[in-house]
C-alpha cells in the first residue's frame, strides 16, 4: 500500500490539528483519542472546547500571539480538558507545538501537535486557571519578571501565585516546586 500524506496524518503517533481562525478544520485519530472525542465533536468547532475555561483559551491565544518566533513556530506545555469518553472533563498536562502558516496572521491557519503528558505528570485539580498558567511557565524556566511580562501582570503578582503553588505542592523552593510539577 503506498503511503500518502493523509495516511501519515491519520497514523501519526501524536495528535495533529489543522486550524483556521482558532477552529479545528481537521484532526487525526490520535488527537481524538487524547481528548476522548468523536470527529463531529471537534471538526468545525473552536479550540475553546479543549481548555479548562474560556479565560484560559483567551489567555493562551494572547500568549501565542506574543510568543511566535519569526517563522511562526510556538510550543508550550499547558493544561487541557478531555471532551468525551469515560474521562470527560478531566484536566491533564499537554505539550503543544506547531506553526502559524502566516506569522503575520497567527490565528488565520496553522498546524499543531498535541502530546498527552498525563502518564508522566499529574495535575492537582484544585489549581486556579492563573495558577495553571504560572505553573506551566515555571516549568519552562521563566523568572517572575518574564512570566509577569508574558501574562501582563507584575512580577510581585507572579510571586504571590508561586507562593500559593509552593504551599499546595508542599515545595520548599522554586526548583523543588518545578520538580513536583513535573512528577
Amino acid at each position: 500500500m503506498p503511503l500518502d500524506y493523509r495516511t501519515a496524518f491519520d497514523q501519526a503517533p501524536i495528535g495533529l490539528v489543522i486550524s483556521e481562525n482558532r477552529l479545528i478544520r481537521d484532526c487525526n485519530r490520535q488527537l481524538l483519542a487524547i481528548f476522548g472525542a468523536e470527529r463531529d465533536q471537534l471538526i468545525g468547532h473552536s479550540f475553546a472546547l479543549l481548555y479548562p475555561s474560556p479565560v484560559e483559551f483567551e489567555r493562551t491565544g494572547e500568549r501565542i500571539l506574543a510568543s511566535l518566533d519569526a517563522n511562526g513556530y510556538y510550543a508550550d506545555e499547558r493544561v487541557m480538558k478531555r471532551v468525551g469518553g469515560p474521562r470527560a472533563g478531566e484536566l491533564f498536562w499537554c505539550h503543544v507545538s506547531g506553526r502559524a502558516l502566516d506569522p503575520a496572521q497567527p490565528h488565520a491557519s496553522g498546524i499543531w501537535s498535541f502530546e498527552d503528558l498525563s502518564a508522566r505528570r499529574q495535575l492537582k485539580a484544585e489549581l486556579t486557571p492563573r495558577e495553571r498558567e504560572i505553573a506551566a511557565l515555571l516549568i519552562e524556566g521563566l523568572t517572575s519578571k518574564l512570566i509577569g511580562r508574558k501574562l501582563g501582570v507584575s512580577p510581585r503578582t507572579v510571586d504571590v501565585y508561586r507562593a500559593r503553588l509552593m504551599k499546595k505542592y508542599g515545595a520548599a523552593s522554586t526548583p523543588d516546586l518545578v520538580h513536583r510539577l513535573l512528577v
